[in-house]
């Protein structure tokens, strides 16, 4: 009789030990998979959309030109920003001397450089290409085939998103914020909000999340995987953050940082790709590389 148990229970064992040993190419296959640190992914489609905003968008900037973009190939992007607790499992605690915070706050005040240095020890793990996404991911991956300014339609409330948190500035969200016993003049953990229709949790509000390319201006043209430009002076920031209005976390709206500020509104999510196939293996590596022999910050 014992036997007969054992043997069930040495297979289920078995089966657990071979999923979390799973190399993470494996993994790729499905819609959803966590990294070793626990950081889930969700994939998303390749597809076309209009990315900017239309003219008669309430508080739009010039800069949000309309033109047609092409994510030609799918891609897994971070379904929430980097905590507190999986940037001390890469980068150590020291790295932000004091720092306190919840595991499941974002990280926030790293720079671009800070993440490019964050991501370049995550893939010596040699789990596939980690990298920040491009503009044009970002806002592919924020819309999940909407045309509206935010993912869930054209206006924006309290309950929808982090923002308006500031006591001091902007604290249209305070009251509500109080209600659910959050604390105020600062970020959210993460998942404290619905995601939107691709699973991607706070791509409106919360903290800022730094791209991986230069700000420059949109093409008139349709265009296919954009990099941005290949110098310039700042980098693009995305999404909007609890210190600001509501309107600051449109689906469309741009924002720039120098890329060795630590801003207390900013912290960025990843995207993984299983051998870097964004724009071919070899010219991926060779451009992530690029971007980080450009680091001349701290």
């Amino acid at each position: 009789m014992l036997k007969k148990v054992e043997k069930p229970l040495f297979l289920f064992f078995m089966v657990v030990l071979a999923y979390i040993f799973m190399p993470a190419h494996v993994l790729a296959s499905e819609k959803v998979f966590r990294n070793l640190l626990g950081m889930e992914f969700v994939l998303i489609p390749a597809g076309t959309f209009i990315m900017g905003s239309p003219q008669d968008e309430s508080h739009r900037s010039k800069s949000e030109v309309q033109h047609p973009v092409t994510i030609s190939k799918p891609f897994y992007m971070q379904t929430t920003e980097v905590t507190l607790k999986q940037w001390w499992a890469v980068m150590g605690k020291r790295f932000f001397g004091r720092r306190k915070g919840t595991d499941y706050m974002p990280v926030t005040r790293v720079s671009w450089h800070d993440c490019m240095k964050f991501i370049k020890k995550l893939n010596a793990q040699k789990e596939g290409v980690y990298r920040l996404p491009t503009e044009a991911e970002w806002e592919y991956a924020c819309r999940a085939g909407t045309s509206t300014a935010y993912s869930w339609g054209n206006r924006i409330d309290c309950t929808m998103a982090m923002y308006s948190n500031n006591s001091m500035k902007s604290g249209e969200c305070l009251k509500y914020i109080k209600s659910r016993e959050m604390a105020v003049d600062c970020a959210a953990s993460v998942k404290s909000y619905p995601p939107n229709p691709y699973g991607l949790y706070d791509m409106h509000g919360n903290v800022w999340e730094w791209c991986i390319h230069w700000h420059g201006d949109y093409p008139a043209r349709a265009v296919t995987d954009p990099r941005g430009p290949e110098l310039g002076s700042r980098k693009i920031r995305r999404g909007g953050s609890w210190f600001g209005h509501g309107y600051l976390c449109r689906s469309a709206n741009r924002n720039v940082g120098h890329p060795a500020s630590r801003y207390r509104t900013t912290g960025f999510r990843l995207v993984w790709t299983e051998s870097g196939d964004l724009i071919g293996k070899e010219e991926e590596r060779d451009w992530i590389q690029m971007e980080e022999e450009r680091q001349d910050g701290p």
